[in-house]
């Protein structure tokens, strides 16, 4: 019978998803308020509660983020992906056959959310210059890296959890190579199917049918009309707006009235706020239009008007400015761009950009200085994607990339053959990289994702309730009973189904942090290897396919590439059924 504490335990996580899946607050808040819930209800001391943030897992992942950050801007990664892309003359089928591989290297080895934050831009533009649908690439990019994400330790963060808490079990860690004999081939049969079918399956939003290509996203643009301006008491047709190349004029706002649509014959005044909707190149040349100006013009005012440009940026699932508005947050003064368009994919906006709540994949245009791809490329509230200008190399970064490509693959090596901790040997490559100036204490601290750290952190706290409240061991009777009779083969099914749906509902480390409790009780009532259940876990926590908000990556992809909710499960549900398989033939074969 479930105890009070199991009981209080359940009522907590049951919340927590509730909270997660409508998106109530930003995923770290849900999941720190949890952790802090069970301390309040006396499910564990706050001393334990809170072992998450000085845990080896978290501490590698911060250095980890430091490290990516250094390879990014000395390394130059998107050129290398954009190497890869080829002429074009295999299509789709060909680009992926080029670039699905090497991304799944990479990303073994480095964090995954930089990497496609880097590539898709240069996959996008790459797409668009041969005419090709950037729907057939971009998820598939967010998958290769989620696949590569499983061959060693470091792939991504679930796995360092993983290790993390085994060892504070009483088990033995995993070392750098120990999920390769199961992620390898995970990531082969993934990879071989991303080739195959994503051409097949994945919708070509070029088609006449759709509202616009993925090259061309319906940004929502609103400009006013200049009083005595060459548009003042013109009528729309007059004045040269209907018919327009790439965009159309959808409505026209005017104080009382409110917002009609924009006939042919419509009078413009002075004032009145015109409503487009159209592509980037469509928002340049609006913006050169005379006789129209920005209706958020007291935001670009303010900024210097020589050398600016446009910029775009995507909205990150682990943002903080998800569920605020533009004026809330100040986005101008906080970021020194203003935001002149917006984008969702699959949904129109309406109203004035400065009043609407800013959701996970999220596309923004905005007026920006040259400096500021510099500044926030990589920034935790938003992925870069169309810089200013395109980046030139600089000195430094030719002066600083062997030592940065040699200390990361000597971080690397050091760990692989154990001759230093995981963790000390990625501390000790950020030493190397500070002291040399490779990279500054300030770029070193903008690296750090505060959000995913708060998550681990958290993930791991609530994994500890869980075994503290008696219920792990609950579930684990039920899935003993389920599996009675039968095989351990049957018990790992069920443990690893319950991890993917997790981390759909939660996310990869919250799921893999609330799920080992359970498989290693699981693992020692079968009389099986602990070993192997944590290697299914921490394989199935990186199943995330099926959603957008599931992993970041996806998340990125989502609003650069123009998908729907539902295309996801289309490439998804056979991606997630290679997981599946894989998990359940290897797993056994080499642990169990």
């Amino acid at each position: 019978m479930i105890g009070l504490q199991a009981a209080a335990a359940a009522t907590i996580l049951v919340v927590l998803m509730v909270v997660l899946a409508r998106e109530l607050i930003s995923p770290a808040a849900a999941m720190v308020g949890a952790l802090i819930a069970c301390v309040l209800v006396g499910i564990l001391p706050a001393e334990e509660a809170f072992l998450g943030f000085a845990n080896a897992a978290t501490l590698s992942i911060a250095g980890l983020f430091v490290l990516t950050r250094a390879v990014r801007d000395h390394a130059g990664i998107d050129g290398v992906i954009g190497r890869f892309l080829g002429d074009g003359a295999g299509g789709a089928s060909g680009a992926l056959r080029r670039f699905v591989p090497p991304v799944i290297a990479l990303s073994g080895f480095m964090n995954n959310t930089p990497l496609v934050a880097a590539g898709a831009p240069v996959i996008r533009g790459w797409a668009e210059r041969h005419g090709i649908a950037a729907t057939k690439l971009l998820m598939p990019l967010s998958f290769a890296a989620i696949l590569g994400g499983v061959l060693t330790l470091i792939g991504t963060g679930p796995n360092l959890v993983i290790s993390g808490m085994l060892v504070a079990a009483g088990e033995s860690g995993l070392s750098f190579f120990e999920l390769t004999p199961a992620g390898l081939p995970m990531a082969i049969v993934g990879g071989t199917a991303l080739v195959l079918l994503a051409p097949r399956l994945l919708p070509d939003r070029r088609t006449p049918h759709e509202q616009i290509a993925a090259r061309d996203r319906d940004y929502t643009l609103r400009l006013q009309v200049l009083p005595g301006g060459p548009l003042d008491g013109s009528t729309v047709a007059d004045g040269g707006l209907r018919d327009l190349p790439g965009t159309f004029l959808a409505g026209v706002a005017r104080t009382p009235q409110g917002r009609r649509p924009a006939a042919p014959e419509t009078v413009l005044a002075g004032g009145d706020e015109l409503i487009f909707v159209g592509t980037i190149d469509a928002v340049r040349d609006l913006l050169a239009r005379p006789g129209l100006v920005e209706a958020e013009r007291a935001q670009t005012a303010v900024l210097d008007g020589n050398g600016h440009g446009l910029t775009e940026v995507i909205i990150g699932s682990t943002s903080g400015l998800i569920g605020s508005t533009l004026k809330q947050v100040s986005f101008r003064g906080r970021y020194g761009g203003a935001v002149i368009a917006l984008h969702r994919a699959s949904e129109r906006i309406d109203g004035k950009l400065g009043t609407v709540e800013l959701r996970a994949g999220d596309a923004l245009l905005l007026l920006t200085d040259p400096g500021f791809a510099e500044r926030w490329n990589g920034h935790r509230d938003f992925a870069l994607v169309i810089p200013h200008d395109a980046p030139t190399e600089s000195p430094s970064s030719r002066r600083y990339r062997w030592l940065t490509l040699g200390t990361f693959a000597g971080m690397v090596l050091l760990a692989a053959t154990g001759a230093l901790p995981i963790l000390t040997a990625i501390l000790l490559a950020c030493a190397v990289l500070g002291v040399t100036r490779a990279i500054s204490f300030s770029r070193a601290v903008d690296a750090l994702d505060l959000d995913v750290l708060l998550i681990v952190a958290s993930a791991i706290g609530l994994g500890n309730a869980m075994s503290a409240s008696g219920l792990a061991g609950v579930l684990a009777d039920g899935i003993e009973v389920a599996a009675a009779g039968t095989t351990i083969v049957l018990a790992l099914a069920l443990v690893a189904l319950g991890t993917m749906v997790l981390t759909e509902l939660l996310t990869n480390v919250a799921a893999a942090a609330l799920m080992l409790p359970i498989a290693i009780d699981v693992a020692h009532r079968v009389d099986a290897d602990p070993t192997g259940f944590a290697v299914g876990v921490a394989l199935a926590a990186s199943s995330s396919f099926l959603t957008p908000i599931g992993y970041q990556t996806n998340t990125i992809v989502y609003g650069l590439g123009g998908y729907r909710f539902g295309d996801y499960w289309r490439l998804g549900l056979p991606m997630a059924a290679i997981s599946l398989t894989t998990i359940l033939v290897v797993v056994p074969l080499v642990w169990v």
